[in-house]
């Protein structure tokens, strides 16, 4: 069993790099990947732990893409610190979100909501502050009843609070992954809001771009969705590949290897993966 879709403290995770080690061993994977959002920085931490107890660690990102009707979510495997040109363009989006988050307090400020800079990062520890952050200080301070609750109401796209960041392009982050060594798969795919007939059209399309693999095997999905995603993307010659998609707290129905408790990734997909390398 592996789990190829974590996040760490390092961006809106709740548990450190080298916990998030402990958790894929406690779980039984053989490996697991570290993919914060835009940020590398946690995975030396990872890697250490990692290898003090026997479990293999995937480094990677997801990448947050421009997108017509929204956000597209780009995993990028087998990248790491200097691995460019992805690592240098993913410093220049750390510094555009540590740009927007003053902003947002701001806003949130304005509105009256009980919220500081200072409190958002003693939550976050000073690093990979964002907007999850954000919305466990709305939810300490009796402003929200969730951390869902917050986006749906103050931080989502849309609404109040809400402050637009500088993204790449998906043909952008694309081509950086593949130039920097890198696997780049397509996050929760169902969360781009295409039906199938669509889905399938822009899967062929992003092949052509540089894409490797689709993931399908996704902790809130369906045995049906997980089923169906995988027919398409062997269809297209991508590997499937899957994860939890755990952030601790701040998704706690999510849990590594096992995502709702049905999740199991196999070691294949793994392979499956490590065959997209060019």
């Amino acid at each position: 069993m592996i789990d190829l879709h974590t996040h760490s403290t390092i961006s809106d995770g709740s548990d450190h790099p080298g916990r998030l080690a402990e958790l894929a061993a406690a779980a039984g994977c053989r490996a697991f990947a570290l993919t914060d959002h835009d940020r590398l920085d946690g995975i030396p931490e990872a890697g250490r732990r990692a290898a003090e107890l026997g479990v293999e660690l995937i480094p990677g990102c997801e990448i947050s893409c421009e997108w017509s009707s929204g956000t597209f979510h780009l995993l990028t495997y087998f990248v790491e610190a200097g691995s460019d040109p992805l690592a240098s363009m993913l410093v220049e989006l750390q510094e555009a979100r540590d740009d927007r988050n003053p902003l947002i307090i701001e806003r949130l400020a304005a509105l009256g909501l009980p919220i500081t800079m200072e409190e958002v990062e003693a939550e976050s520890g000073g690093i990979g502050t964002g907007r999850p952050h954000m919305a466990a200080v709305l939810v300490r301070n009796g402003a929200a009843t969730s951390v869902q609750d917050a986006f749906d109401r103050w931080l989502g796209k849309g609404r109040p609070g809400y402050v637009d960041k500088r993204k790449l392009t998906v043909a952008e982050a694309l081509a950086a992954g593949r130039a920097s060594g890198g696997v780049p798969v397509v996050a929760h795919p169902l969360s781009l809001g295409l039906g199938p007939a669509e889905l399938d059209s822009t899967l062929g399309e992003l092949t052509g771009l540089g894409l490797g693999g689709v993931e399908c095997i996704y902790g809130r999905y369906s045995p049906q969705d997980r089923e169906g995603l995988a027919g398409l993307a062997r269809a297209h010659g991508l590997a499937v590949t899957g994860g939890s998609d755990h952030h601790g707290t701040y998704k706690p129905d999510l849990s590594v290897g096992t995502g709702t408790g049905d999740l199991n990734v196999p070691d294949a997909a793994l392979e499956d993966l490590e065959s997209h390398r060019q």
